[in-house]
């Protein structure tokens, strides 16, 4: 029987191809050896395990030395290769190695003790495996961290380890949760806001985390103890695709054997928190290998009305042998978050755990598969590909002060509002009387209007935002690498191409409602849907499809031993297709549309050792991002939409793009009385062109997007770590300068400044007017971290850890003129710097249970990570005011009530505490 058909069907073609085109092209592949010695610090054998990985292929080894600290690792393919040596109690130490002959390679591994995780040296260069380069044939900053790193941190997700770890990043927690911060890093953003522009983008083993709705990240679906490694790649690599403006994060997830062995950690401790987690893997390095993961967390939440609960669940089976890798892996979340957002300064004054309005709410709902193939065919060429689907349900419920009822008589019932009310069967309205002084939470009109469905939006003082949104996504991406050896060293061209395509489904109403004593949103009985005799119709009924391919390669080039050239290059072309089912006729009032976006991005770079472990390096490179559906749907100052959004028919915004230069130096010197040592310091500028900014109108949590000609974030970085004696080390430090490099008009409704406002009539609706050189709210100047951890036995490990951030203006504070006046405009206009200490002890209780404990925010310091000026509802005692001044009596705004306005922060948690218990087998 012949294997193929004579006549080829195109699956026979594409089964057959590569049979043929093995047997023609490749013979048997050359092998060779590496032979391992592992000692202690005082060079004594010691046993120790680990995994040797291929850094083309990504296919890996699991080891364990014998009682010499010795292992052999024979018939290995030629190619770079990085070795992880590790074992409980001491550092972890990672190499990279050449195999170029059939001499074997010896290498001595010394071990010392210590709580410092890898040091990783072989990073990715796009976001399938088989591009792996050394760090020093990388032109731009990368940060990279391992599962070890995350377990040590005691951070809770991904989101908080960044923050806690990685040299550039800040948080801005907009949305009041833990698993739901915006992550920036210089002054780019990951955010699971819907409205957020995105700058990063995130990858978790190839599948981009993006989302086709809003290019928005939910943190909370990234299970952490699934994670391998991270790298954060700085600049607009186009390599990464779109959204990669100020850096990416490709994540990549562990194995079964390279993870072998059971995992078990129970945590106890402050806001009711209760999580248990737990992995197992096992396999052999050739054949079949499996690992599981599930993460159950439970939190009542340090503010009021706030409990957070998350399942996570991951599940990968692969199998392998030396030069095929296959991994089809599952996971699932089923996550409920609670949240309190932005607060009043004054509110937040009288009791720091106090939200705005209740509840918020969101539920994501998660379930994705992917499928990744890994074929060595020889030493040269290397094939990666994957197939994906993932599916992603998010409800919210969103609770809001409704600034339609800011300047309206709210309180005291009409005539006929009361017949409506006696014949509904209500009593205890009042007849007569009621006002701001002695109602505080109205609600008799309000209920009167619904049961009249007359004017319900002037005279309820709440709504609530009711959005659904349902996303699939279905992806395929191939690459080749192509190794070819060159004096210099070995040249890597890699070439490849990502399909995907993404259906999205979302939906909104909103419900008109009173607001409560303790702030919770009562609904009665009338929606935005254009029913009321006022009529307003706010909902929303998008369905959208997003059909976009990219063609990508790069090119790794010795030029000389110590001189690496990269260029680089995508194409992407992006679609959004979006059918409006309340008007799907294109045209005014309608969201019907088809947009196209086509853009090729380039990147070009250089690294330089001129003497062993120093590196310096250079590197231009563009990257883009085109407007989203929440984006084009919100672009018109007219009509600001509430987050989540209510979308408008607006016209097209232009796609973003930054152009980034960076250069750099980087060491890592053997210094016998500081071992591990290593530094980096680089400079930086990113400029948009055409960038899309969220601008605030009068209501908190409302505005619209604009592009703005041009915008710029700009400055310097630097890190050094090491060890001395048993103390591990590390100082980080960003200078961020982000500004407006063109005119533009915002709305300045809740600033000072505003053109009303000088004119003489302050807490009215204006527009501010923004210069080149002012500064980009919510981007800090600087930022740093430090930390420090004490071996004080080989069981027993402290740790320190400090978070530094400076001052940034507040969003609606554009123009940066922003001053309180005590009056109409209250609070700072800023949100101010701050730092935060955490600390950390571990201790063996034995070789397989550790013990921890661990305090967050150690001196209890009150702090804010986010401000935002804008009109509240509410007096400085928390009652509902929408009348807080008399009107104008004369001039053009005769008759009009000015509003009040304030700064809202984002609180930072209190001090809270929690113990763990965490078992391996």
């Amino acid at each position: 029987m012949r294997l193929c058909p004579g006549k080829w069907s195109a699956l026979a073609a594409l089964f057959c191809a590569p049979i043929f085109f093995r047997s023609l092209v490749f013979a048997q592949s050359p092998k060779g050896e590496i032979r391992l010695q592992v000692n202690d610090s005082t060079g004594g054998a010691m046993k120790a395990s680990g995994i040797l990985r291929n850094a083309s292929t990504g296919t890996g080894r699991g080891f364990e030395t014998d009682t010499q600290g010795s292992f052999d690792f024979t018939n290995l393919a030629y190619g770079s290769y990085r070795l992880q040596v590790s074992q409980r109690g001491f550092n972890t130490e990672t190499l990279a190695i050449d195999v170029q002959s059939p001499a074997p390679v010896s290498r001595t591994v010394t071990m010392k003790i210590g709580a410092q995780a890898a040091r990783v040296d072989v990073v990715a260069a796009t976001p399938l495996a088989g591009t792996d380069l050394a760090e020093d044939q990388i032109p731009g900053l990368v940060q990279t961290a391992t599962a070890e790193d995350l377990v040590n941190s005691g951070a809770l997700n991904l989101s908080d380890f960044m923050n806690r770890k990685l040299n550039g990043v800040f948080i801005n927690d907009m949305a009041g949760s833990s698993f739901q911060p915006d992550v920036n890093f210089r002054g780019y953003t990951a955010s699971p806001i819907l409205g957020t522009p995105e700058g990063i983008s995130v990858y978790v083993d190839g599948v981009r985390q993006n989302q086709p709705f809003g290019d928005v990240v939910s943190w909370d679906l990234i299970p952490k103890n699934a994670i391998s490694e991270i790298t954060l790649v700085s600049g607009s690599d186009p390599l990464f695709g779109l959204n990669t403006l100020g850096g990416a994060l490709p994540v990549r997830t562990k194995d079964g054997t390279s993870d072998p062995g059971l995992d078990f950690t129970a945590t106890y401790g402050s806001s009711g928190r209760k999580e248990i987690q737990g992995e197992y893997g096992g396999g052999k390095a050739t054949g079949f290998n499996w690992f599981l993961a599930g993460t159950g967390f439970h939190e009542s939440g340090w503010r009021i009305a706030s409990p957070t609960d998350v399942k996570q669940g991951f599940v990968k089976l692969g199998w392998r042998n030396d030069s095929t890798d296959l991994a089809f892996s599952t996971s699932y979340a089923y996550n409920t978050l609670g949240a309190n957002a932005l607060q009043d300064y004054r509110l937040l004054a009288a009791n720091y755990a106090s939200g705005y309005t209740f509840p918020d709410v969101t539920g994501n709902r998660s379930p994705s598969f992917n499928l990744t193939a890994r074929h060595t065919f020889n030493t040269s060429l290397t094939f990666s590909g994957n197939t994906w689907y993932r599916n992603i349900r998010t409800e919210i419920v969103n609770p809001n002060f409704n600034n339609d009822a800011s300047g309206n008589n709210i309180y005291q019932p009409n005539a006929a509002e009361q017949a409506a009310l006696a014949a509904a069967g209500y009593t205890g309205y009042p007849t007569s009387g009621a006002t701001a002084a002695n109602t505080p939470f109205p609600k008799w009109r309000c209920i009167a209007e619904a049961l009249l469905q007359n004017d319900p939006d002037e005279r309820c003082d709440g709504d609530t935002v009711y959005s659904l949104e349902r996303q699939n996504d279905y992806g395929v991406s191939a690459q080749l690498t192509l190794m070819t050896p060159m004096r210099s060293g070995n040249n890597q061209l890699a070439f490849g191409t990502t399909a995907d395509y993404a259906s999205v489904a979302f939906t909104q109403n909103t419900a008109w409602g009173y607001i409560n004593p303790d702030h919770t949103v009562t609904n009665v009985p009338a929606w935005q849907d254009g029913s009321t005799n006022n009529p307003v119709d706010s909902r929303v009924n998008l369905h959208g499809a997003a059909p976009n391919w990219s063609l990508y390669f790069t090119d790794a080039l010795p030029l000389l031993k110590n001189v690496t050239a990269t260029v680089s290059g995508r194409f992407n072309q992006y679609r959004i297709n979006n059918t409006d089912y309340l008007n799907p006729v294109a045209g005014p009032g309608s969201l019907t549309g088809d947009y196209t976006y086509n853009r090729f991005n380039p990147s070009v770079g250089l690294t330089w050792s001129p003497w062993q472990r120093f590196n310096a390096y250079g590197r231009f490179s563009q990257g883009s991002r085109a407007p989203t559906s929440i984006e084009l749907g919100c672009s018109d100052p007219a009509n600001p939409c509430s987050l989540p959004n209510a979308l408008q028919s607006d016209p097209p915004l232009q796609q973003v793009v930054t152009n980034t230069w960076e250069v750099g130096v980087r060491g890592k010197p053997e210094v016998s009385v500081i071992p591990h040592l290593s530094w980096n310091i680089s400079l930086f500028r990113s400029t948009n062109k055409n960038d899309i900014l969220f601008v605030s109108s009068v209501a908190l949590g409302s505005g619209y997007f604009q592009n703005v000609a041009k915008t710029r974030r700009e400055g310097w970085g630097a890190s050094v770590e090491g060890r001395i004696g048993r103390l591990t080390w590390n100082l980080d430090y960003t200078f961020l300068k982000a500004t407006y490099q063109s005119a533009a008009v915002f709305n300045g409704a809740a600033n000072s400044t505003s053109d009303t406002a000088l004119a003489g009539t302050p807490g009215l609706d204006g527009n501010i007017y923004v210069n080149p050189g002012n500064r980009i709210p919510l981007i800090p100047k600087q930022s740093g971290k430090a930390s420090a951890v004490y071996q004080a036995t080989k069981r027993l490990a402290l740790e320190l850890n400090e978070i530094a951030v400076s001052s940034s203006y507040a969003r609606g504070n554009e123009n940066n003129a922003y001053k309180a006046d005590g009056i109409y405009y209250q609070g700072s206009g800023v949100s101010p710097g701050y730092s935060v200490t955490n600390f950390r002890a571990h201790y063996d209780l034995t070789r397989r249970i550790q013990f921890a404990v661990q305090v967050d925010n150690l001196f209890d310091k009150k702090y804010y990570t986010a401000a935002q000026v804008a009109v509240t509802g509410f007096d400085a005692q928390g009652g509902v005011d929408t009348r807080p001044y008399p009107p104008y009596t004369s001039g053009p705004q005769a008759g009009n009530y000015p509003l009040q306005s304030v700064t809202f922060f984002a609180p930072g948690a209190p001090r809270r505490a929690w113990v763990e218990l965490h078992f391996k087998f």
